[in-house]
């Protein structure tokens, strides 16, 4: 075990996939470790380079194996694709992730702070809040519009159609769907008591944090989008400019040559949560 420099780590659930080369490339292990084994058959290991995806719990590992006094390196899965040889597997991912970890050139992610993931993850909350309560607004004026029901555009306009439910003169709506409207102007109601709530937790984390408080002196920013920026960039020295941050952080995938200019979904979460703040700035 002691001569292992770079490990590759296909991380999952339960089972996971572990990929060791010494200096000169060669393979030293390959084996299926559960996720109860994997901290102690790192702890055993000398001081190595750990290589891992940047998904789903990568940040979380990463900073456990890096409390061992190991050297970890996260890298975007879209890298990783390149050195999967054949026979896509756990086997084969965790020699690609190893074979990639050791490339001079490859981009890193910067692994995030246990307070960075946090804030995120409520960013992430009010972002499923904020469809669904889209959601239910849609579906609310779409019933109502089919017995005429109608009221300007907008999400402050639609307290008048839960005024006229409540009401209920006039309303020329047969039985049984006016308790189905109901139902949903409660589950409304809930939704934006439940949005504000997540809100009010954003901005008091904002409060706390000095590069939110720095942020929000910039032209256009709001606490909401400062403390995104805040809580999904974890080291702003990983860009080479300002033109950089900006096509990760607020601009979505190029699917196609820049002749036809068309453009796919976000990125990353990264684009979707700060996007849609920024979208949703007051100066725009």
């Amino acid at each position: 075990m002691d001569q292992i420099s770079i490990v590759g780590i296909d991380l999952a659930k339960s089972v996971m996939q572990v990929h060791g080369v010494d200096a000169a490339g060669a393979v030293v292990v390959q084996r299926r470790l559960r996720r109860g084994q994997v901290m102690g058959f790192f702890a055993r290991l000398p001081r190595c380079v750990i290589g891992l995806e940047a998904c789903a719990t990568a940040h979380y590992w990463g900073r456990e194996l890096k409390a061992l006094g190991h050297e970890v390196r996260l890298i975007p899965p879209a890298y990783v694709k390149a050195y999967v040889r054949r026979n896509k597997n756990d086997a084969a991912d965790a020699a690609a992730i190893c074979e990639a970890v050791s490339r001079p050139s490859m981009r890193f992610v910067v692994l995030k702070t246990a307070a960075q993931q946090a804030a995120g993850g409520l960013h992430k909350v009010r972002e499923l809040l904020v469809k669904q309560r889209t959601m239910t607004i849609n579906t609310l004026r779409g019933l109502m519009a089919e017995f005429g029901i109608v009221v300007p555009q907008g999400p402050h306009h639609v307290g008048q159609l839960k005024a006229k439910l409540a009401d209920g003169a006039g309303l020329d709506i047969p039985a049984p769907l006016p308790a189905g409207l109901l139902a949903l102007a409660t589950n409304l109601e809930s939704l934006e008591q439940q949005l504000a709530a997540v809100e009010k937790e954003i901005i008091a984390w904002g409060r706390a944090s000095k590069t939110c408080r720095h942020l929000i002196t910039a032209p256009g920013f709001g606490p909401i989008l400062a403390s995104a920026m805040a809580a999904m960039v974890a080291d702003p020295r990983q860009f080479r400019s300002g033109r950089d941050f900006a096509a990760w952080g607020l601009c979505h995938a190029r699917k196609a040559p820049a002749a036809r200019c068309a453009w796919g979904r976000s990125a990353n979460a990264a684009t979707a949560i700060c996007g849609g703040c920024w979208s949703m700035a007051p100066w725009r």
